[in-house]
């Protein structure tokens, strides 16, 4: 593959991710129709976040193979089949986005990468609130406006927020401890 550069890009194995998030645009939408077709198309620009930003290996697959696992969780009902699933899948995907959007802030520019492991660990956990409370106001507008089959509800909202907070909280314990 080359960059418009010339210069040869390299495939990663987050690569193998990003090409089932395209396979599953088609296949989403061909099952079942447009609200699929958005989301998997939020998946597929989700997934390109990694790569844009030379993510380390374990970042890029870990938080692009959950995405897309959530995704396909929603469409195929398993969070209405296995109890507990949807409150996992907010506490592992909101940790790992949290992970991710500060790696992003630190390849923009945006912060700075000489921060202590205190400041990186409320920039973590921060970013992980904002976005579970970001991700629940998503999950409300899609059920309000496009699909009564996304699940919301009081109980729902504030175990999908504690868990998202939880995420973070544990992800920035295995984050600090990293070199």
């Amino acid at each position: 593959m080359r960059a418009a550069t010339g210069q040869v890009t390299r495939l990663v194995p987050g690569d193998v991710v990003r090409v089932l998030a395209l396979v599953s645009v088609v296949v989403g939408t061909w099952r079942s129709g447009p609200v699929a077709a958005a989301l998997f198309l939020l998946v597929l620009g989700g997934v390109m976040v990694p790569r844009a930003i030379a993510a380390p290996t374990w970042l890029d697959v870990t938080y692009s193979s959950t995405i897309l696992f959530a995704a396909w969780a929603a469409q195929l009902d398993w969070y209405v089949a296995v109890s507990w699933l949807d409150v996992a899948v907010h506490a592992v995907a909101t940790g790992l986005v949290a992970v991710l959007g500060v790696q992003a802030l630190h390849a923009w520019g945006v912060v700075g990468r000489g921060g202590s492991r205190t400041e990186v660990a409320l920039l973590v956990v921060g970013l992980g609130a904002v976005l579970a409370v970001l991700w629940e106001l998503g999950e409300w507008a899609g059920n309000a406006w496009f699909d009564r089959r996304i699940q919301v509800g009081y109980d729902d909202t504030m175990g999908d927020l504690a868990a998202g907070l939880a995420g973070s909280v544990v992800v920035t314990g295995v984050v600090v401890r990293r070199p």
